[in-house]
């Protein structure tokens, strides 16, 4: 395909979002509105991609530097419609091959739709051809009015159709391909004679037409797809009909989704075959899920990676490594920089930050590990903290291989627990224990006899411990 350059109209003020986010960098689906449409002209192959910004310019330039750094910005300083933004964007443009034109807010369009449409343009050699769908709501939309050959002889934008338009139900989706030469010699001829006062694009297909040329509506069988958003229930509408597309893709590759309707999946995660999500759960992000695992009920997964056969239940993770064959949870937290390798185990009520956990470790419950590294084999007893903040700085704590911490300890950073070694429950850890070495850091335990009954007298406690003592003399 002689694809040329590709236009995205970004620059609407999307004052219906009632937002300080440009509209067009709302996100779903683990992209902005403007990412999706820049993902579906990605596979495309044109020589150039340009991007008319208006509202919001600065965010949204810096998004899109970031995002598709090949892509050039004009901007369109004042909004005179998607004409004059595509006079804009013509602008030093070189008017050779074809122009595809669509907008920055149509987040359902995908790669293998653009491509039908191109190659039905070319393989007909038309003038312009437009992307067009059957809508059972046209509400909004522009109408398409062919003429008596099928072809396109105008559309007609829904402020301006008369009643018997209205009536028709397919309906211009915003994309168009052009011949560029002739869409350049057209698009200077637009007026700004209709009710909003403004140059529309979809004039200049009825100009060309009057000149001679050749126009193709070019129909696709889901209307989903030309869905624009332009508030929160649309961008709610197409979250939901995004999270459909996925996990159908997903279950259609091999991943069990036991409820599709409460599992959300970016379009950036990478899901394997015989993954199992359970219900309520999110996988968004660059997240990985490698075959066998099992993910969730209620589970989030944030630019995680998830090995293979791993077990992640009822928890939240970010930015973590989940080794093959590791246990997750319930209600664990595993923040940025946690790598959990083969076969070990976080479990119940344990938050882990920027640690490392061996093969075949364990924190089963109930404990904090941050900023440390536990080797292999080791067992990290219930209500252990690691604690690694004194107030302005961060410290390090590293526990060897096979080591055994007592329940209730505190392990106070910087500190070294070497192979083998133990501490007591309840121990205050402050300095190193030698491989081999129980750390013990504690308190001689000293009993206060008579303490509740002198100190709370009148209590329950007072009166147990007073039939206790009681029985003690009749005995």
């Amino acid at each position: 395909m002689n694809l040329e350059t590709v236009v995205i109209l970004a620059a609407g003020e999307g004052t219906r979002m009632k937002s300080a986010t440009p509209k067009v960098l709302h996100s779903i689906s683990g992209r902005t509105l403007v990412g999706h449409v820049l993902h579906a002209v990605s596979g495309l192959s044109a020589k150039q991609v340009r991007v008319v910004v208006g509202a919001g310019r600065e965010k949204v330039e810096a998004h899109i530097a970031e995002i598709a750094p090949h892509a050039v910005t004009v901007f369109q300083e004042k909004r005179g419609g998607t004409g004059h933004a595509t006079q804009l964007a013509l602008v030093g443009l070189k008017p050779t091959g074809t122009i595809l034109i669509l907008a920055g807010d149509t987040p359902l369009l995908t790669s293998t739709s653009l491509t039908h449409l191109l190659e039905h343009h070319h393989a007909g050699g038309f003038t312009a051809s437009v992307m067009t769908a059957l809508h059972p709501d046209p509400t909004g939309y522009g109408r398409i009015i062919r003429a008596d050959d099928d072809s396109l002889a105008r559309i007609v934008e829904e402020r301006d159709a008369d009643e018997s338009e209205k009536e028709i139900i397919e309906v211009n989706s915003g994309v168009y391909a052009f011949d560029a030469a002739k869409l350049a010699g057209a698009i200077g001829k637009l007026k700004t004679e209709n009710s909003q006062g403004e140059l529309y694009l979809t004039d200049v297909i009825e100009i060309l037409r009057n000149e001679g040329g050749t126009i193709a509506p070019v129909l696709i069988d889901d209307f989903f797809e030309i869905l624009g958003v332009n508030d929160r229930v649309q961008l709610a509408e197409s979250a939901a009909l995004l999270r459909d597309r996925i996990n159908e893709d997903l279950m259609r590759e091999g991943v069990t989704i036991v409820d599709p309707l409460s599992t959300w999946v970016d379009s950036t995660a990478k899901i394997e075959r015989d993954v199992i999500l359970m219900p309520g759960t999110a996988i968004t992000g660059t997240t990985t899920v490698a075959s066998g695992a099992v993910v969730g009920p209620r589970s989030t997964l944030h630019n995680c990676t998830v090995g293979e056969s791993a077990r992640v239940l009822e928890s939240h993770c970010t930015e973590a490594i989940i080794g093959a064959s590791v246990n997750v949870g319930p209600f664990t937290f595993l923040r940025a920089g946690t790598k959990l390798l083969t076969g070990s185990k976080a479990g119940a009520f344990v938050e882990m930050k920027n640690a490392t956990l061996g093969e075949g470790s364990k924190v089963p419950h109930l404990s904090y590990v941050g900023d440390a590294v536990i080797g292999e084999g080791s067992n990290i007893g219930a209500a252990t903290i690691f604690v690694n903040y004194d107030g302005v700085e961060k410290h390090y704590t590293v526990v060897g291989d096979h080591v055994r911490i007592g329940s209730d300890s505190m392990l106070v950073a910087p500190v070294t627990i070497g192979d083998g070694a133990y501490t007591a429950a309840g121990s205050v850890i402050t300095e190193d224990v030698p491989p081999g070495a129980i750390g013990v850091g504690r308190a001689k335990q000293r009993n206060v006899i008579g303490w509740v009954l002198r100190k709370r007298p009148g209590t329950k406690s007072a009166e147990a411990a007073s039939r206790h003592s009681s029985d003690e003399q009749k005995g």
